[in-house]
């Protein structure tokens, strides 16, 4: 028998990108959709693409339209999130893939955020090597789950193995990434139209002010970092999806390029949706389109000291939603690969 699911702020890019992987999910049934400005419209009137969920309509954003189904995914703004879920019953699965409960520290999130703090859940990226174990076991039958940051998973993937293992320092990390507008959302923002971004680069949050940087640093201290500091710069691309992360950080002294490299593969070695790619080869976003999929390629700047992770993702798919659907599947303990596909779209 499947899970009954609603989707709320089904009429987003995130929310979309939820649809489309839950439609092919076999364990999943959509029964709900929720939004604000376009309740009471059909969903494929404002996602096109979504053919075969083309019966359902999107309904008011209430406690009352989401209770009564086994899985709530929520993709609503930061703020919002929190004021529902305190209404839903304690035995729903309840994954937020906003920001209103990634953070432990309530000072974090009122440097970053602002408003009231609603509470760390468990944090959705099963693959995050901590420094006793994996994500992956926080999330076994959890009922509240938080869906990480695109920025900031995909920062923490690229590094925290290197953390782990102990052959890199975690006082002067690096880290500029790419990525496509509709890590933004949907609402019209000048910066993000065509107009602004085509056949142009564009930096943003610049001097430590992105709110993923808390987050990051709270993963990196999971995997064993002290005092974890972070230079983290954004530059938006003329690409509608994806995150390229260039990460870097010191090697410790006396560490060989081989223990290194060790760290990288030995953390991934088993995991599906994370691959670390042979030395030499570095990943482009295009290879993950669509698909679950972080792939890191690695290199040892020995001139500088420096290890270089270059990650790509789909900041939709495992960036987002995704990673909210792998983890709802560990927390049933469903196939943690079910309706996720590490194959992407090319070309």
């Amino acid at each position: 028998m499947a899970f009954s699911v609603a989707v709320a702020g089904a009429s987003g890019y995130a929310g979309g990108e939820l649809l489309r992987l839950l439609a092919g999910h076999p364990d999943f049934e959509v029964r709900t959709v929720t939004a604000n400005s376009n309740a009471g419209a059909l969903l494929v009137e404002v996602q096109p693409h979504l053919r075969s969920l083309a019966h359902l309509t999107l309904v008011e954003t209430t406690p009352e339209t989401l209770s009564g189904h086994d899985v709530v995914f929520l993709a609503l703004p930061h703020g919002k999130s929190g004021e529902l879920t305190s209404h839903l019953p304690a035995d729903t699965l309840v994954v937020d893939c906003g920001a209103d409960h990634r953070l432990e520290s309530e000072t974090d999130w009122a440097a970053f955020y602002g408003g009231d703090y609603y509470g760390a859940w468990a944090y959705g990226v099963p693959e995050l090597p901590l420094a006793n174990g994996k994500q992956r076991a926080r999330l076994v039958g959890a009922r509240r789950i938080a869906a990480p940051g695109c920025n900031a998973s995909t920062v923490s993937l690229a590094l925290a193995p290197g953390i782990h293992a102990g052959v890199i320092e975690a006082s002067d990390i690096v880290a500029v990434l790419a990525v496509g507008p509709s890590g933004a959302g949907k609402a019209l923002k000048l910066p993000n139209l065509a107009g602004e971004i085509l056949g142009s680069a564009n930096p943003y949050a610049v001097g430590g002010m992105h709110r993923h940087i808390p987050e990051i640093q709270q993963n990196l201290r999971w995997a064993g970092a002290i005092n974890p500091t972070i230079s983290f710069t954004p530059v938006i691309v003329p690409m509608s999806r994806g995150i390229l992360a260039t990460s870097t950080a010191r090697i410790v002294p006396g560490t060989s390029a081989a223990e290194v490299r060790a760290a990288w593969e030995s953390a991934y070695a088993s995991e599906p949706f994370v691959q670390v790619l042979p030395a030499g080869q570095f990943p482009r976003t295009a290879d993950v389109l669509g698909a679950n999929t972080a792939l890191i390629g690695l290199a040892i700047d020995e001139a500088a000291g420096r290890v270089v992770t270059v990650t790509a993702v789909d900041n939709l798919a495992k960036g987002t939603a995704g990673a909210a659907i792998q983890s709802a599947n560990i927390a049933l303990g469903l196939p943690e690969t079910s309706g996720l596909s590490v194959n992407g779209v090319a070309p």
